[in-house]
């Protein structure tokens, strides 16, 4: 499949896409279920990170190859498209499409249950602060 084709079109490629099954949940796993596709979706719709550099700079520490890959595995799909803000080196913003900004019920239940039995930090994104870990009961 080539990213350049469906990212200009920002329609999802769906069609011709080889899904390994017809489960919806081991669909959606094959676009979001690596470790770093949904932080790269909560810095881009909670954590006002927009660049490359700044996407790199979460407290995760991505590798720039990885980064690469999952942004443009993210536009291929419609959930995000870039813009250029400078020319000389050429540098991108990214944002959530609409599809994109879906996700953000499933980053909400993930992050809930995360703070519920793996006592994770909470974010509220409505006040855009943070609560720490969860006690240990």
């Amino acid at each position: 499949m080539k990213s350049g084709a469906a990212a200009k079109d920002n329609s999802p490629p769906r069609e011709g896409h080889d899904f390994r099954s017809s489960c919806s949940i081991a669909r959606a796993l094959d676009l979001l279920g690596d470790k770093w596709t949904l932080l790269i979706v909560r810095d881009l719709l909670w954590h006002g990170k927009h660049s490359f550099t700044a996407l790199q700079g979460s407290a995760e520490r991505m590798p720039t190859n990885i980064l690469a890959q999952r942004l443009k595995k993210l536009m291929a799909w419609g959930l995000v498209r870039r813009e250029a803000y400078q020319d000389k080196p050429v540098r991108y913003a990214y944002e959530l499409t609409e599809a994109g900004k879906t996700l953000e019920p499933l980053l909400l239940q993930v992050m809930q249950w995360g703070h519920e039995q793996l006592r994770g930090g909470l974010y509220d994104p409505k006040t855009g602060k943070s609560r720490g870990p969860r006690a240990q009961n």
